[in-house]
């Protein structure tokens, strides 16, 4: 009797939990006949389909991996209070379309919420990709949007300073700054400057990283760090020793305004430089 227990238990089991190994398989779930033009056709009239839920700093990490078209999350930190979105190939969007926020780390210094990492991004906010611009004849010649690594290098570059962008980009129609974000104009950096007062460079700098002790205290919470430069001939210069970031303010025709720290001491400079060069960026929240 105890061996035809068994055998009945386990005939019970493999009806219930069964499944064949048939990739052209529909699964119904609450129905016994799946639609005929679904893979998965889930029925219910008292629960509903609850997708994978987490931060947008999650969401984004997904796609350093690869993330393919059409996948979708609940992000539980986004628009008032969460919403569903889908990955396109390119950008996540909600599930009318609109693009969405990508999660940036930032600090509030006064009455501004800056971003305390570098920009870092490949494709312009409407998702066109931003041209990636290695030689330096080519870049030298640009009125147009470009980026690049410092030294052509992102392997050693890219994830502790982000990218180099010229002005161009800084002000593309398209969007640099990710949705909910904008570049600052030259007022902007000034304010920052000045709610910092004395030493307002000491208190941007990163605690390390810049030449002969030049370092921080990081007190804003800004984490400045020395990203050098591309000048407007395409050349490599000042790494670990100044930090420039563009604002999106025009000095003149061929060139813009931007700010700058020194390995040196704990000023804050502004100066203007040609457009064709590149910078970092930094990035305001709305």
């Amino acid at each position: 009797m105890k061996i035809k227990k068994v055998i009945l238990e386990a005939l019970i089991f493999s009806i219930l939990f069964w499944v064949p190994i048939n990739t052209q398989a529909q699964v119904g779930i609450g129905i016994f006949t799946a639609d005929p033009s679904a893979q998965l056709d889930v029925t219910s009239t008292k629960k509903g389909f609850l997708p994978p839920r987490m931060n947008g700093a999650e969401r984004d990490s997904i796609v350093v991996t690869s993330a393919s078209a059409g996948l979708t999350i609940w992000c539980t930190n986004c628009g008032a209070r969460g919403e569903m979105q889908v990955y396109d190939g390119v950008s996540w969007t909600n599930i009318c379309g609109s693009a969405v926020a990508v999660a940036v780390p930032q600090v509030t210094i006064g009455l501004q919420r800056w971003a305390t990492q570098n920009l870092n991004v490949s494709n312009y906010r409407n998702g066109e990709p931003i041209p990636k611009v290695t030689d330096n004849a080519t870049w030298a010649s640009l009125t147009t949007g470009a980026y690049c690594y410092y030294n052509n290098d992102s392997a050693t570059y890219a994830a502790v300073y982000g990218k180099l962008y010229n002005w161009y980009a800084v002000i593309d129609s398209r969007g640099l700054a990710p949705l909910g974000y904008y570049i600052p104009t030259d007022e902007e950096w000034a304010t920052l400057e000045t709610t910092l007062g004395a030493n307002a460079g000491t208190q941007l700098k990163s605690t390390s990283g810049w030449n002969n002790n030049g370092n921080g205290t990081n007190s804003s919470g800004f984490t400045a760090l020395p990203a050098g430069l591309r000048n407007s001939s395409g050349l490599f210069e000042e790494i670990n020793r100044y930090a420039q970031w563009w604002s999106v303010t025009e000095y003149d025709t061929l060139n813009a305004w931007f700010h700058m720290l020194s390995y040196t001491n704990g000023t804050c400079y502004k100066l203007y430089f040609p457009k064709a060069a590149g910078f970092s960026v930094r990035c305001l929240r709305d």
